[in-house]
């Protein structure tokens, strides 16, 4: 079995904070979203891997090379964005003797039994059902459940079963064909070679392909979305640091997870807050928040925030001389 994680994509929908760091490597519930990807992998028995990578593809290199030194891992370049089937057809030459291959899209953090999905021989596509389905893969299913169709983000959809960016597929060298004679005859949809596009091909040749439900499915393209990843991975346990160190004039509000290697004094953090490697903090409240590396932040009050690295913060200050029966509102 061998992984191919695509992270050549550029997360618009994330910038400011992608201009300068790749999307994967944006921390929730103290980690980057791609470790776990890989940490679930690794529990699942996968230990061939392969990244396809792109706009700031060194930086997500030197952090895999570094906090994975030890898996079989290879890097391919995506030098032009061109959809999801590009970016797998990119690797075609690393797939030439692989039997079963799992697709798992690097900004997407999931719970299953992947182990157990895994051992299945049948191709499959992993689901979840969402109110509105627009914004997504949909996988339409036969009469006996099969996977008949899978559509890139129907304008109407007929089913409201969205891909949630893993895919199993058992048909290596089938699908690595069609995405070579979509490229070379240029068959596109929505102006790149989408992978759901060969998906549904595949399933045309009569390849018996089954949706396969997810328990938990987070898409880290949205700072909203982003925000409750890491709130609900914070929540589960093992998942954040309560042997945290005795912080000055400080109050902790768990869960929370805090690098040891931050300075904090006179605040309230948490509940639901991630502090990255170096951060400065003083006089600050922080709640339900993601804050970068070498941080400095200084005398203000932050909710459902993203602060980047290397990031400095400071708030006003005012010095009042306030009477009785007065309002005052700063917002």
């Amino acid at each position: 079995m061998k992984a191919i994680i695509p992270v050549a994509g550029v997360g618009t929908r994330l910038r400011p904070h992608t201009y300068t760091q790749p999307k994967p490597l944006i921390p929730v519930a103290g980690k980057p979203i791609i470790a776990f990807i890989i940490d679930a992998l690794l529990e699942a028995g996968v230990r061939d891997f392969v990244f396809v990578i792109g706009y700031l593809g060194e930086k997500i290199q030197h952090y895999v090379e570094t906090a994975y030194p030890n898996i079989k891992k290879t890097f391919v370049e995506q030098t032009v964005r061109d959809g999801l089937g590009h970016a797998i057809w990119t690797a075609r030459h690393e797939l030439t003797r692989c039997k079963e291959l799992l697709i798992v899209l690097g900004d997407t953090v999931f719970e299953m039994d992947l182990k157990n999905g895994l051992k299945k021989k049948q191709s499959w596509l992993g689901v979840k059902e969402v109110m509105d389905p627009r914004e997504f893969g949909v996988v339409e299913l036969d009469a006996e459940n099969h996977v008949c169709k899978v559509v890139e983000k129907p304008k109407i959809p007929k089913s409201n079963l969205a891909l949630v960016g893993l895919y199993k597929i058992s048909e290596v060298k089938e699908l690595i064909d069609i995405l070579d004679d979509n490229i070379r005859n240029n068959r596109r949809s929505r102006g790149e070679f989408q992978l759901a596009d060969a998906l549904t091909q595949l399933v045309q040749t009569g390849v018996k392909m089954v949706a396969m439900p997810v328990a938990t499915w987070f898409d880290c393209g949205k700072k909203e979305i982003l925000l409750d990843t890491n709130k609900t991975l914070l929540e589960k346990q093992g998942l954040y640091n309560v042997d945290l160190p005795a912080f000055e004039n400080t109050i902790v509000v768990h869960p929370v997870s805090i690098h040891h290697d931050c300075q904090i004094s006179d605040s309230i953090i948490g509940p639901y807050v991630t502090i990255g490697e170096g951060a400065n903090i003083r006089s600050c409240i922080l709640k339900n928040s993601i804050i970068g590396s070498y941080t400095r932040l200084d005398n203000i009050m932050l909710e459902r925030s993203i602060v980047g690295n290397d990031t400095s913060i400071r708030g006003a200050r005012q010095s009042l001389n306030i009477g009785d029966n007065t309002e005052i509102d700063f917002s």
